[in-house]
């Protein structure tokens, strides 16, 4: 067997204990409980042979993960993020790349459907902003859509979101997804218990999103149609006893009949992005204060200056707006939050855009 340095062999005996038979989740939390330590545990409960072959399949994971510069973090060790203790089937360990400390910090999830709109997009990104700005972290699945959006409002004001992954946190999912991937893991954190270099196979997502549910100390439901993995992830977060909000839609709108239906279960209801804070528990004085984002001013940027020509045009909601302008999405749900929030533009929950001083 390869010489393991004594350091190093606590963390491989910690993993070695996932890979003996028939311990899984369950059994894996009650002998690390029982014992005081994964590696206690394996030590205790191997037979000889079993033991070997359990050792040289966890010194494998631990190569393959420090070539891809990834952490392994080991329930009940102190990086491990201790919410997800709350689960009844926590994962064993979990690969991380980037900021572990994220994990500790305030944690405001944010889902919704792959096949987002505009105007969910834009919420998403503007509530992801916000929540940042306020110290929070936001945390979402990397997905398309309403995941995606919140990734990037909360990377473009300042870092401070946390992508939980149904594949190994080296490989993007979506493919797509490559370049918001890597800013991830160099601004943010990647978590997932899949093996590296792994693609999500079926059933991975469900097992993603009760991690995600049970990190997040708010869930937030920006769209979500009827069969929207979202609603597995908040149905998951009231389970533990996580709070649950969502943003209210047009009752004819497939993209909304999921999150609908929550507010008339009894999730929290999302009337202004600025509710976010105090649905989180977040004090940071009146929220309707102008934050960092109006501090630039809009006639400086030629994005603001395409949108606001575009209303004076004739654009009068989001989905026109977009089409018209033909820019990019990240650039564009920017551009409108910033005018929005510096008093350019007025945005109904509808979707309907209108310019603040018409004359």
């Amino acid at each position: 067997m390869t010489h393991v340095k004594p350091e190093g062999l606590a963390l491989q005996e910690s993993i070695a204990l996932s890979q003996l038979p028939k311990m899984r989740y369950g059994a894996f939390r009650t002998v690390v409980e029982q014992h005081g330590s994964a590696a206690a545990a394996f030590r205790a409960i191997g037979t000889s042979k079993e033991t070997a072959e359990a050792l040289r399949s966890a010194l494998e994971v631990i190569t393959l993960a420090d070539a891809a510069g990834a952490t392994i973090l080991i329930q009940r060790e102190p990086e491990y993020p201790e919410p997800l203790l709350d689960l009844s089937d926590p994962p064993c360990f979990l690969y991380a790349l980037g900021d572990r400390s994220l994990t500790g910090r305030r944690r405001i999830g944010i889902v919704g459907t792959r096949h987002s709109s505009t105007s969910g997009d834009r919420i998403a990104y503007q509530m992801a902003e916000l929540l940042v700005r306020a110290g929070a972290v936001v945390v979402s699945g990397m997905a398309f859509g309403i995941d995606a959006a919140a990734h990037r409002g909360a990377l473009d004001a300042g870092g401070g979101t946390i992508a939980v992954l149904g594949g190994g946190v080296d490989m993007p999912y979506p493919p797509t997804h490559a370049a918001l991937h890597a800013r991830i893991a160099k601004e943010g954190l990647v978590l997932s218990e899949a093996p590296m270099g792994s693609r999500p196979t079926k059933g991975a997502f469900p097992k993603r999103n009760r991690i995600i549910a049970a990190l997040s100390e708010t869930l937030i439901v920006v769209e979500a149609g009827h069969r929207s993995g979202a609603l597995i992830t908040s149905r998951l977060a009231l389970e533990l006893g996580r709070n649950v909000a969502a943003v209210p839609g047009p009752i004819d709108s497939p993209r909304h009949v999921g999150s609908n239906r929550l507010l008339f279960e009894g999730a929290s209801f999302i009337s202004s992005v600025a509710d976010v804070l105090s649905i989180a528990g977040i004090d940071t004085g009146d929220p309707r204060e102008p934050s960092a984002v109006a501090l630039v001013n809009p006639d400086d940027d030629p994005a603001h200056a395409t949108i606001l020509e575009a209303v004076r045009a004739g654009a009068s909601d989001i989905e026109d707006l977009a089409r018209s302008t033909k820019m990019a999405p990240r650039d564009f749900a920017s551009a409108l939050s910033t005018l929005e929030v510096a008093g350019r533009l007025v945005l109904t929950p509808t979707g309907a855009v209108a310019l603040s001083n018409p004359g």
